[in-house]
Formats: structure tokens, sequence, C-alpha cells
């Protein structure tokens, strides 16, 4: 009924209960009136067959047919409207009399086998109502007593009853009962639409005048006189649209006050968007100041301090007296600090400009922190305090990210806690956490020291920039307050969060959590595991954290670790740790005491100072160690092999080559004093250097010379570096395909890439470390860089700067082209499909991503989303055959490099 309207409804309600009543009441009194007349009919045909059954005894006795048809007959007559036939019967079912001419008296006689029944027997069917009664006859014997006396049938009397009378009183009974039920039906739909002329037109007239209303026509009003609730809500519409037509005025007029608001605050905001365009404008020509003076500054700063500390170190190459090398030493530490501040403004600077970019390459993770711990190590033990590092055994090591970043990180921290640490220790630990994605590796490293501690209230002042915990702290312990703030932008920038627990006088825990991607191959030189696994060493160490990480890295390599000797146990080595302030006295008579031991003894020194180490040594120790302990020369040394040291040299720790390679060079600066560096660098390591002061003599000379490298730098008057190897480049001379190496004192974000996108070859920035200078020699003066597949100082770069590790990939990469090569000519004949082919070139991918192959790698990559994406191998032909040409590519290019 949801369908339909309230009229529709009220006529419903109204007429169907009234017709469905009276069909049934005049259905229930038709068949109650039949029944009845049918019962009145039964009775006058049983008062009429009974009397004339005893009529016709006598008669039916002497069988005198003409009485007893001249009976039936006058009953017949007398009752015609009742009596359709009468017959009469003997007792052997034969006819006898009729009263009238019948087809089919069998209707009348009982069946065949039923005797006379003893008394009045009614029969209905759709032949009419049949009557049968029996003719008795008394059977009366003179000797016989009263109660013997029995009624004998002697045939029996059928009567045919008519019912049209009956019908016909039914049919007007049911005409009638019928008129009244319509008259019924028509009084209720009178009074339904009565009922919808009072309900449903007014209700009719509300919903219009509502939609009006809805509309926006608020005048709009109900008008009629009503009755009951009809009046009540008509009352409540017209009130309604009274209300909202006051509040859409009111409205109206708060729109009006608005807009004309809102035009004065447009007309305001518009004028401050003026001043804030001005004022943006203002900022960044500010920044591009301070982008452009922060790289004059690098550059002005770094020319110098790269002539200070590069003939500094030139100087210490001579013979000089001790108080000479001493003062040569302080000039170039103070030359380095410098250098160090220089580079936490440039990277404070590009942290707030959001432009310092994380590299992805794979690193070594225990190889990264030991170079941290083995840095910092003479100026914790300078100080007398204990160093340890220990990385729990549930660490990945192979990790992809920036280590250097990771580095300056732990650099920071620890540098830090040595500063502000008097006595005790510093203490590094690595732990695992569950990390967000299975190809992740989460890191919580914790450094903790036994310093001044900071108080809460100077903790709010600690990640400011430019501001330490106390203002004295500068004054006694030096420093810009950026190491932190630094240290906090980097870690944030990594996705990851720095915590601080710290207690004013106890000390302090700095902690931070990061993620890395895990590498796919390990990066660390291999330990002798099964080796170390059969060793026993007696350990005796006096400082508890040491003695925790070392204990622990010896277990972790399977090494059974005492404390105290054990005559049941035979002890393959001594590891004997002393604390700074131990007298080289007390540490040789303990070697004395395990060598008088039979003993093999390893001394770990909370010192570098090498003079000691030789005396220790002569005393009878194998070797001494300095402290933290670098896993890899505790594993050789426990196994016997030799660990390599770094000779220690009085005046500098970089010898010179012993073999300049035959070279010819040239160098191009326009500062004399740092020509002049670079030159004498130079000369060291090959055979012949040619010199000039700007671009325009640079390349007069490449015009004229065949040269194996050109060491260019990029700010110089009348032709710039970056000028002058485009010329280079495209000129006809003999260098257009000669490395290339830019020297520059520009150590700002983006300048090496935007450097090698003008054409360079590689980077060496200001001040110039000769390790570095003596790699890109031997880079690029063995391996000139190829135009083909591999671009070899890439691949060294993704080893992590490591020329062993980036030779081994490449290895791994061509063993993998033998694994791949037959699936690809299977594929190529038809023998291999897209689902085959997918997981070993999802492989390859993975292979020459760290390999120094960006071209292969960039088809690899192309190919793996064309399968992913359902392409079939007859549409990716012309691809796979450039990728069978270009694995043949790296093959041959290989061998130049291994």
């Amino acid at each position: 009924m949801t369908k339909y309207g309230l009229r529709a409804r009220i006529l419903a309600y109204t007429i169907i209960p009234t017709l469905l009543i009276g069909i049934f009441l005049a259905g229930y009194f038709s068949v109650s009136r039949y029944q009845q007349l049918e019962e009145a009919l039964t009775r006058q045909g049983v008062n009429v067959i009974e009397p004339m059954a005893l009529a016709s005894e006598l008669a039916l006795t002497s069988r005198n047919r003409e009485s007893l048809n001249r009976l039936l007959s006058n009953i017949h007559r007398n009752n015609s409207p009742l009596i359709k036939s009468i017959a009469l019967f003997d007792e052997q079912g034969r006819l006898l009399v009729t009263s009238n001419y019948h087809r089919d008296f069998n209707l009348l006689r009982l069946p065949e086998g039923i005797p006379i029944p003893r008394s009045t027997e009614v029969e209905s069917g759709e032949h009419g109502i049949i009557l049968r009664t029996p003719v008795l006859t008394d059977n009366i014997q003179t000797d016989s007593s009263w109660e013997d006396v029995s009624a004998i049938p002697i045939g029996y009397i059928a009567m045919q009853l008519t019912n049209d009378s009956a019908m016909l009183v039914h049919y007007k009974d049911s005409f009638f009962a019928g008129l009244i039920v319509l008259l019924g039906v028509g009084m209720s739909a009178l009074f339904g639409v009565r009922l919808i002329r009072g309900v449903s037109q007014p209700i009719t007239d509300m919903v219009s005048a509502v939609y009006k209303i809805r509309e926006g026509r608020l005048d709009t009003r109900v008008n009629g006189e009503f009755t009951g609730e009809m009046e009540m809500l008509k009352d409540g519409i017209n009130a309604m649209a009274k209300s909202l037509s006051e509040y859409h005025e009111e409205m109206q007029q708060n729109i009006d006050q608005a807009t004309s608001d809102l035009r004065e605050t447009l007309e305001q905001i518009e004028i401050q968007n003026i001043e804030l365009d001005m004022a943006k404008k203002r900022a960044q020509e500010a920044a591009r100041v301070k982008t452009e003076f922060l790289a004059n500054m690098s550059h002005e700063l770094r020319t110098p301090l790269n002539g200070v500390i590069g003939f500094a170190r030139q100087l210490q190459k001579t013979r000089l007296t001790a108080n000479q090398l001493d003062y040569l030493k302080t000039i170039e530490r103070s030359a380095e600090n410098l250098l160090g501040i220089i580079n936490d403004i440039l990277d404070f600077s590009k942290l707030e400009a959001g432009k310092l970019k994380m590299e992805q390459i794979p690193f070594s993770l225990r190889d990264s922190l030991q170079e941290v711990m083995t840095l910092l190590a003479p100026s914790a033990h300078d100080k007398g305090l204990e160093l340890s590092l220990r990385v729990d055994a549930a660490v990945q090591d192979g990790l992809i990210g920036d280590s250097l970043r990771l580095q300056q990180i732990v650099t920071n921290l620890v540098g830090n806690a040595v500063k502000f640490t008097e006595q005790g220790n510093v203490d590094v630990r690595v732990d695992a956490r569950p990390a967000s994605q299975p190809n992740k590796a989460a890191l919580h490293i914790h450094v903790q020291d036994t310093g001044i501690g900071i108080s809460d209230s100077q903790r709010r002042l600690l990640f400011q920039a430019f501001n330490q915990a106390d203002s004295s702290i500068s004054r006694r312990y030096g420093g810009t307050g950026l190491g932190l703030v630094i240290t906090q932008k980097l870690v944030h920038q990594m996705a990851g969060g720095i915590e601080l627990h710290s207690e004013l006088g106890t000390g302090s825990v700095f902690s931070f959590t990061l993620e890395f991607n895990r590498a796919a191959l390990s990066l660390a030189e291999p330990l002798p595991l099964n080796e170390l696994s059969h060793k026993a060493v007696l350990y005796l160490e006096e400082d508890n954290f040491s003695r925790r990480a070392t204990t622990a890295l010896l277990r972790e390599w399977g090494v059974q670790v005492l404390h105290e000797p054990n005559a049941n146990t035979t002890i393959d080595c001594v590891l004997l740790g002393f604390n700074p302030n131990a007298l080289p006295s007390q540490i040789e008579q303990g070697i004395r005491q395990q060598i008088a031991l039979h003993h093999k003894v390893v001394v770990l020194l909370s010192s570098t100072d090498p003079t000691l180490a030789d005396g220790l040594v002569n005393a009878g120790a194998e070797l001494c160690l300095s402290k933290p302990v670098h896993y890899q020369k505790l594993a050789q040394a426990l196994i016997g092999q030799d660990v390599i040291e770094p000779e220690a040299l009085l005046q500098i720790t970089l010898a010179p080559p012993a073999e300049k390679q035959s070279l010819r060079v040239l160098a191009v600066d326009d500062n004399p004093a740092n020509l002049k560096l670079i030159s004498a660098m130079l000369n060291e390591q090959v055979s012949q250097v040619d010199t000039c002061l700007n671009g325009k003599a640079a390349l007069n000379l490449a015009t004229i010379n065949r040269y194996d490298i050109i060491f260019m730098d990029i700010q110089m008057p009348l032709l710039d570096g970056i000028q002058a190897t485009r010329e280079i480049r495209t000129g006809n001379g003999p260098n257009a395909s000669t490395p290339i190496v830019a020297v520059t004192a520009h150590a700002i974000e983006g300048e090496r890439d935007r450097l090698m996108l003008q054409g360079m070859d590689d980077y060496l920035a200001k001040p110039i470390d000769e390790t570095i200078l003596a790699n890109i020699i031997k880079q690029l003066g063995l391996h000139p860089k190829p135009k083909g597949q591999i671009n070899w100082p890439l691949a060294i770069r993704q080893a992590g700067n490591k020329l062993p590790l980036a030779k081994e990939m490449l290895d791994l990469l061509l063993q993998s082209f033998d694994e791949f090569s037959p699936l690809l000519n299977a594929a190529l004949s038809g023998n291999l499909d897209e689902q085959q082919l997918y997981p070993p070139l999802h492989k390859l991918h993975g292979g020459t991503a760290y390999c120094g192959v960006p071209k292969l790698q960039s088809l690899v990559a192309e190919l793996e989303k064309a399968l992913l994406a359902k392409q079939t191998i007859e549409n990716l032909e012309p691809e796979l055959l450039e990728l069978e040409e270009r694995i043949a590519q790296v093959r041959e290019e290989a061998k130049l490099y291994l």
C-alpha cells in the first residue's frame, strides 16, 4: 500500500471491509436458508408418504392394482407442487403401481441386495430427494400372545420430490442478500468519499503549500476552515512558514552584512597577498643570496685550508725535529677542526632547506661503525676513557642506505660523549628491532657515557641550533652547538627517531632507531668461523663494558670464553685487556705471568701509542690491539694470521707510492698555492705533471698535448672549468675522451651531480685528500671511463668505494649471466614461456643494481615490467635480442677490470 496515495487508502479501508463482511453474511444466511427449505420439503414428503403406506397396505395385500393406482394418483394430484413421481414396489423389488410415467424407475428402486428399510429413508442426490418407506402388514395368529405379534414388510413406496419451489425461494433470498451487500458497499463508498473530502483534500492543499514553501515562496499560507487535528496542522504549517520568512529576512540581512565584511576582508587579503608575494620574493632572493654566500664561503675558506692542510702534510714527509713535527700536527688539527665547523654549517643549511639527499648504496654496518670508533678512539684514549662497541648477533650486517650519514650521526653522538666525559666509559650498543617490512632491517643504537649529564631544564635547549645545554659549556668544551641539531635532523630525514635519557652528574644515553633495506649480499670480509669455533680463550678484562662487548662477540663466533683459568681446559689464547690508567710495568707483568704458563698473549690497550705497543711485543706479547678492538683483527689474531696494521709513521700516516705511474697529467687551478700543492701531490704519483693557471691556458695545452688525466678547477678567470671542459670535449684535439676530474672547493648539495652532468668524469673536493687522489688516479689511469655498458666509477661507489668488492660484484654478475643466457636462448626459441622467464629475469635485475651497469639495469627493469603486464615473448623479442647483445658487451668490457 505504500505506493498508493491517501485517497486510495481511505477508499480501500472503508469499502473492502464492508464488502467482505457483507459477502460473508449473505453467503452464510443463504446457505442456512437453503438448508432450512430442504428440511421443510423433506418433512412434507414424510408426512405424505407414511400415511400413504398405511393406506396402501390392504390393497397391496389383496393385490388390488386399481385401488393402488387410484390412491397414488389422488395423492400425486393433491401434492403435485411437491411430488415428481410415486412408485409402489413389492417385497421382491418389482414395480407394481406408479403415479405417472417415469423413464428410469431404477432411481426409485432400492439397489439389489439391500433389504426393505424398517422406517422411512431419505436419499438426496443430483436427481432430487427420494423417500422410501415400507408397507407393513400385521401377521396375527389366534393362539399367539400380544408380545409375539410382529409387522412384516410386504413392499415399499418410493416417492421422488421436486425442490423447484425451494430453489425459487432460495434464489429470491440470495437476490435480496446481494442487494443488501451492494447497499452497504454503496453507503461505505459514500462515507469514504465524504472522508476524503474532509481529510485528503486538506492534506493535499497542505502538501502543496509545503512544496511552495520549500521552493522559496515563503508568503504561502494554508487557507480554509478545518476541524480538529487538521486545524492544528494548518496552524502549524502557517506558523512554520511565518518563522521561515522571518529567518530568511534575518539571514538575508546577515548575508548582506557578511558580504560587505567579506569584500573588505578580500581587499585586505589581496593587499596581504601582494605583501606576502613581495616577502616571498625577498625570501627567495635572500635564500639565493644565502646559497651563493654559502657556496662562496665554502669555496673561499676551503681554498686556503686546502693549502694549509696540504702543505702541512707535505712538510711532514720531510725530516723534522720533534717540536717542528708537533707544531705541524697542531696546524693540521686546527685546520681540520675549522673544516669540520664549515662542514657542520653547510650540513645544517642543507638540512634546513630540505636539500640533503640520502644515498642508497650497500654497506657493511659493522665495518662502518668500526671506522667511526677507530677514528674517535685516540681522542677517548687521550682523556683516559674506555670506548667500547657491541653489535648484537641478530643485527643484519649487509644493509642498503647512506652509510656516510649514519657514520656522521654516530660520530656526533660519540664525539659529544667523549667531549663531555672526564672519566669512565663511552659505550656504543646496536640492537635489532622488528622492521615494518620483511625486506627491511631496523636498528636501535645506544650511545651511553658516564659524563656530566644533562638536567631537565637544559634538555629544552639541547636540540636548538647554535645552543648548548649550558652557556658555559661553549667556553669550556668549545663547539658551535650544531652537532646534535644536525644529528636530530639527519635521523628524522632517515625516517627515524632519537631519544635522550640523562641524569645530571651521572651520564647520558642517546638512542635512535633507523630502518635500512637489506642487502642481497654481505659486504664484509668473511670470517674464519670454522677455525674460531674450536678455540678456547682466557679473557681477562678490567673494564665491564669492554668485557661484555668482546665476550658477546667471541661467543657469537662460537669461541669458548673463560674469565678464570681452568685446569681442565686447554687455552689457545689469552686476551689481556687494560684500562687507560694501567702502567706499562703492570701490563708487562701480566704478560710475563701468562708467558710463564706457555700461553699465547694478545693485549687489548686503551691506547694508540705505537711505542707502547712495540714495547709490549718486545716484552713477549704476540700482538697489541687498540680498543675498541676491530673484529676482523681480533679474528685474525685468534687463528694466528698476521694482522695487517697500517705502518706506524712518525711524521705522516700516508706513505707515497713506491713506484710512480707512467701517466701524463694536467693540473689547472687559478690559485698559485693550490696549484703548487696539487702539483706536488701529483708528482709523487705520476711521471709527468703539466700546470696552468686558467681555463684558456688549459684549452691551449689540451689542444697540443695528449694527457691521461686532467684535474680541472671550476672557478677560474678568462675561462671557467666547465666551459673549458666543454671546449675540450667538443674539439678535435687529442683529449676529447680524456677523463677530466673536477677539483673544487664547493661542497654544497648537488654540486657533484651538477658537475658530472656537465661532462666531468669524477669529483675531487678541497682540501684534497691524498688517498682519494691516489684512488682516482688508479681508477682513471688504468681504466679510462668506458663509453659502453660498464660505468666503473659508479660500480666502485655502489660497492662502498671498495675496489675489491666492486670486482667481486662484477664477477658475480658474470656468473649470473652463465645461468641466465641458456634461459634467454630458450625463450627466444619458444621453449620457455613468460611465467618461466620472469623469476630468472627478476634475479638478474637484482644483480645489475650494484655492478655499475645502468644501461643493462634499465633494460632488464623494462622487460620485468613488461612481463608483469602480461606481454608475450613474441612482442618482447626485439628487447630480448637487445638484452642478449648487451650481456655480450658487458662480458667483453669486464675483461678490462677483472
